[in-house]
């Protein structure tokens, strides 16, 4: 079944309306459903209809193409999601907006056992925000501040092993 709005996509929402005592229903895609303000109840449709901007106006995609799998950004922003990890990094600066969006941010933190020691934790991400400053200077050969870095880093692993 199409969408009884824009006929174009599958229908993926149903709504049933009462307005007045009278009862309506509309089977709509995910894009002309969150474009009514009706959330989707599928991470797929969430992300289609967040990309559905993208979908509809071809000049705001780039013609780029995963090197691994083949996916464009247009195949993404049509099926709400990614091909594989290194689409990641292909429509790096096209996802990141979404990501941002959908998960409050771009960094991934994993899952942590709540039994963990929050300073554990935290001395884990510390060093991992160490290693990204460390590559980040080098690619821009400021060798001695990366020197600090790297002695820092060392310290750090030297301490949490004893």
């Amino acid at each position: 079944m199409y969408c009884e709005k824009c006929g174009k996509n599958h229908a993926t929402t149903h709504i049933k309306t009462v307005v007045n005592g009278v009862a309506k229903e509309y089977n709509l895609c995910s894009v002309c459903a969150a474009e009514h303000g009706y959330a989707t109840n599928s991470l797929t449709g969430m992300l289609a209809s967040m990309f559905g901007d993208f979908s509809k106006n071809e000049s705001l995609i780039p013609k780029v193409q995963c090197s691994v799998c083949g996916s464009t950004f247009r195949d993404i922003a049509k099926t709400g999601k990614v091909g594989c990890a290194e689409c990641y990094k292909t429509f790096y600066d096209e996802l990141l907006p979404y990501l941002k969006r959908v998960h409050g941010s771009v960094t991934h933190v994993g899952k942590v056992p709540n039994s963990a020691p929050l300073a554990i934790v935290e001395e884990k991400t510390t060093v991992e925000q160490l290693r990204n400053e460390l590559s980040r200077l080098v690619s821009e050969e400021n060798y001695e501040q990366a020197a600090v870095i790297r002695d820092k880093i060392k310290e750090m692993e030297a301490a949490s092993n004893e």
